[in-house]
């Protein structure tokens, strides 16, 4: 549904720290150029956390114009509140998006009966609306477990795919053991992206991707293609910039990357910091052997 290569995208801001809309359209269709099938817009590359939701609204509709057709927009619009979850994933649909990506509520570390009664009752709200559920329990303190997974597809038949960044392949050959043959696992770390295919995901939900969208869209298909020893060459090939990408805080590094690229997206809203002058030229060293500047 949503294809094979899926850009996180980031949120570019100006020198004032306002959400530069212009830069961000500018972006959406130069990846879109260059081979993604699918954004995710205001996930949490795209800094939800310090993103308000009037923000986050017009992120979505500015996205979903520059996409026209050309590419699915899925909106981050979870939360670890059920009642705000629904309300922006309900405003989303009504604004034309053609799916949602639902983290797994954080800080509040619900249990697996928790997480069952939130995505149970939100996909119950937008029945007509795709839903990616989203496990990154680095981020959020909760695994969600492939038998809630499996207890929700089971209900909801717009739960299609799930992120999956827990980093334990075990759970991965559970989930695709359980799960129906169309329900779509993404990688949600890009290091992990060529193991996870071999245990049946169908892409990645990438970071990496806003500067190598082509090697990671040839990797994937050489990969469906049977040429594993390609596919293996470009991961290895890519792996230095995986592992740089998260050197430091998402997305902390990517945005560096941009900027060195030419790409004005500004500097990460506090907490969050630019990236140091050390981890910079470590970013330049690495796309400069890839020949990405």
């Amino acid at each position: 549904m949503f294809g094979t290569l899926i850009t996180a995208l980031v949120t570019p801001f100006n020198a004032e720290g306002q959400v530069d809309y212009g830069v961000a359209e500018q972006l959406a269709l130069h990846l879109i150029d260059e081979g993604n099938d699918s954004l995710v817009v205001c996930g949490t590359t795209g800094e939800s956390p310090t993103l308000t939701w009037d923000e986050e609204y017009e992120l979505f509709q500015v996205i979903r114009q520059a996409a026209a057709g050309r590419a699915k927009v899925l909106a981050g619009t979870g939360s670890n509140s059920t009642r705000e979850a629904i309300t922006a994933t309900e405003k989303a649909a009504k604004l034309g998006l053609d799916g949602s990506l639902q983290v797994v509520p954080y800080y509040n570390k619900p249990p697996q009966e928790g997480l069952y009664h939130h995505f149970h009752t939100l996909a119950a709200a937008v029945p007509d609306l795709p839903i990616l559920l989203y496990n990154i329990p680095g981020r959020t303190g909760q695994n969600l477990l492939p038998e809630t997974v499996f207890r929700l597809v089971e209900n909801h038949a717009n739960i299609v795919g799930i992120k999956e960044a827990s980093g334990n392949l075990d759970q991965v050959s559970a989930l695709r053991r359980d799960m129906p043959e169309n329900f779509a696992i993404y990688s949600g770390d890009d290091s992990l992206t060529l193991p996870m295919l071999a245990l049946g995901s169908v892409g990645v939900i990438s970071v990496a991707s806003h500067l190598a969208t082509r090697s990671m869209k040839a990797m994937i298909q050489a990969y469906a293609e049977g040429k594993v020893q390609v596919a293996t060459h470009i991961h290895l090939q890519l792996f230095p910039l995986f592992k740089v990408l998260f050197a430091s805080t998402n997305p902390i590094p990517v945005k560096r990357g941009l900027q060195l690229q030419g790409w004005a997206v500004g500097a990460p809203r506090p907490p969050l910091c630019e990236a140091s002058p050390e981890l910079t030229q470590q970013l330049r060293e690495v796309m400069m052997s890839l020949h990405l500047l």
